[in-house]
């Protein structure tokens, strides 16, 4: 049946409406400051700050960063405007599994911070340096949190219309075979490749410290939360493991876990390769391992959710 642009339009509510130009409008102030970077402006770093660095290699990795954060607003219209309602269900799944892999970890690390730093548990370390100031860094850390609040609030109502069938449920009605069976080399395969990064962020999380010498235990807490959702996640959905659980919470710790992993470790990754300063071996293992745990979760998902899309009435 062919939907009208009419009745799509009528669809969209001016709750939802308000939440996305809320999340286009919570990404201006990062952007804004990167641009201005780009131009030469050192707006924002405090005295002593490891920002400021070689005029290309900076202008590169802030332009890279202003791609990304763009990218993150891509899901807004898609999940909203009558045009990107009216195709298939599928296209905005990945900007906002991508878009929810670099927010999630900004969302929990925050509020975390401040609680750490409040408590004098925040940095702790001899290699710590501030890389905004505290002002500059509770807007535009600020403007991430709204911003990833407002697109899971426009991603749950989209997808509960579209494909509310993915989250009903318990965790005992996936098939045995199907999806789960095709999916289960991948969880089986992510377990060994996460037992490196998860060491050494369960160490650092303890008090090592890294090679360039912070003592900020805080990242390395959230980088452990994160691998450790993706991986429990994925294996319960994969081996029907948790059987009274709603399909739901498995679903949402492997989406949530797997980006996070992935677009993190990623991004980590080549953010200073961009800036002319590669990290050092262990460090790159552990992003290059948290990125393929990420991605052979993530791989998890697509499984289950093409299955379960098939399986679906018409």
């Amino acid at each position: 049946m062919t939907i009208s642009t009419a009745t799509v339009s009528t669809g969209i509510s001016a709750g939802r409406r308000s939440l996305r130009l809320v999340t286009i409008a919570a990404c201006l102030p990062y952007l804004s400051l990167e641009l201005a970077r780009i131009a030469g402006s050192h707006l924002g770093n405090p005295a002593g700050s490891p920002l400021p660095g070689h005029r290309v290699t900076s202008a590169l990795a802030n332009g890279l960063i202003v791609l990304m954060d763009a990218a993150v607003v891509v899901p807004a219209p898609l999940l909203t405007r009558p045009w990107g309602r009216r195709g298939p269900a599928w296209p905005p799944r990945v900007p906002m599994w991508l878009a929810t892999g670099l927010l999630a970890p900004v969302m929990v690390a925050s509020p975390l911070h401040l609680v750490l730093r409040g408590t004098g548990g925040g940095h702790d370390g001899p290699g710590d340096r501030p890389f905004l100031g505290d002002r500059v860094l509770a807007v535009v850390y600020g403007g991430f949190v709204v911003q990833g609040l407002a697109l899971e609030a426009l991603f749950a109502g989209y997808t509960r219309e579209r494909r509310g069938h993915l989250w009903r449920g318990r965790v005992r009605e996936l098939p045995a075979g199907g999806a789960a069976g095709v999916g289960r080399p991948a969880a089986v395969a992510a377990e060994p490749v996460a037992l490196f990064p998860g060491a050494v962020r369960l160490i650092r999380a303890c008090g090592a410290a890294s090679p360039d010498g912070s003592g900020d235990r805080s990242p390395q807490r959230v980088h452990l939360l994160f691998l450790t959702a993706a991986v429990t996640g994925a294996w319960r959905l994969a081996f029907r493991r948790g059987r009274a659980l709603p399909v739901s919470v498995p679903l949402v710790l492997a989406w949530t876990g797997s980006g996070a992993v992935a677009c993190r470790g990623g991004w980590t990754l080549l953010g200073p390769w961009v800036s002319g300063d590669p990290p050092t071996a262990p460090t790159g293992l552990t992003y290059a391992g948290q990125m393929t745990v990420g991605l052979l979760e993530a791989s998890v998902l697509a499984r289950l959710v093409t299955f379960r899309t098939a399986k679906a009435p018409r």
